[in-house]
């Protein structure tokens, strides 16, 4: 049940987002230029690059923060930025987005930051909305942090409590700006697996900025390269298929890079211990 609006017609594999010759950026400084991509729907759709080449910028435009310079974005067959005022206030309804410092409103409650778009754009009454809250929670296996303060929360609960205040309006949309940022590494994996659910459980499409290459690989389908120097995307696909077959240098060492490191990391280690033993 969509909360706001009439549900979109949703037929798999179809693109529900798409950029045609898109560049964004800041006055005259083009950080990206001549994006062209389609986001299928159910698609877990990634944002890679190195930092500094423009993700975060691209994400901005795509939930309708930053006019891009120049070119099309459209939402299920709507220019959204050639749209009045009206209209795209209302596609920016079917968002949900988790910012990367997940955002919450301080002086509220876990239960009141998810009640806050409910009350804002339905016609629901209380009673009704704090149903909604408490299922939205259950969702992120967040229930019992209903009445505490974001001060209250560590890192991973207030991911998941904006997670839960993202997908208070069922969204056909999920952006993710460094969701597995700030987290260990347990609990960045199962931020992943619920990320993966949601997506399953709303029959949702996400799209996501990460530097988590481990992330990435185990759950985004989909993805656009997009490369500081050259300021355009150079490679389109999975993360796992760009680790293994991409044909641009630049797209293998990064999507190899955490393997690299690591392999670094064990040479430095068998050096120190062969230092040691020499003591």
């Amino acid at each position: 049940m969509k909360l706001v609006d009439a549900a979109i017609e949703r037929r798999a594999g179809e693109a529900i987002l798409s950029l045609h010759d898109v560049s964004v950026g800041y006055g005259e400084r083009i950080v990206q230029k001549h994006l062209s991509f389609d986001v299928r729907r159910g698609s877990i759709f990634a944002l890679m690059g190195g930092s500094g080449a423009g993700k975060s910028t691209l994400l901005r435009s795509m939930i309708g923060l930053e006019e891009p310079l120049s070119g099309n974005m459209t939402f299920a067959g709507v220019d959204y930025w050639a749209a009045g005022d009206r209209e795209r206030a209302r596609i920016g309804r079917r968002f949900g987005v988790l910012f990367q410092s997940a955002a919450l409103w301080s002086s509220l409650t876990v239960g009141e930051n998810v009640a806050l778009p409910l009350q804002m754009f339905t016609r629901l009454n209380e009673e009704t909305i704090q149903w909604f809250v408490a299922l939205k929670l259950a969702l992120v296996g967040m229930e019992e942090a209903v009445d505490l303060l974001p001060a209250q929360l560590s890192g991973g609960m207030a991911k998941r409590a904006g997670l839960a205040r993202a997908i208070a309006l069922d969204p056909d949309v999920l952006f993710f700006d460094e969701p597995s940022s700030g987290l260990d590494p347990v609990t960045a994996r199962r931020l992943d697996a619920l990320i993966v659910d949601l997506r399953d459980a709303l029959e949702t499409t996400v799209v996501m900025v990460s530097h988590d290459l481990s992330s990435l690989i185990a759950i985004a389908d989909d993805g656009v390269f997009l490369d500081g120097e050259a300021r355009t995307a150079i490679a389109h696909g999975s993360p796992a298929a760009l680790r293994d077959r991409a044909k641009d240098p630049r797209v293998r060492e990064f999507m190899r890079g955490e393997a690299a490191g690591n392999s670094l990391a064990n040479r430095e280690d068998r050096q120190w211990q062969t230092l040691g033993s020499l003591r």
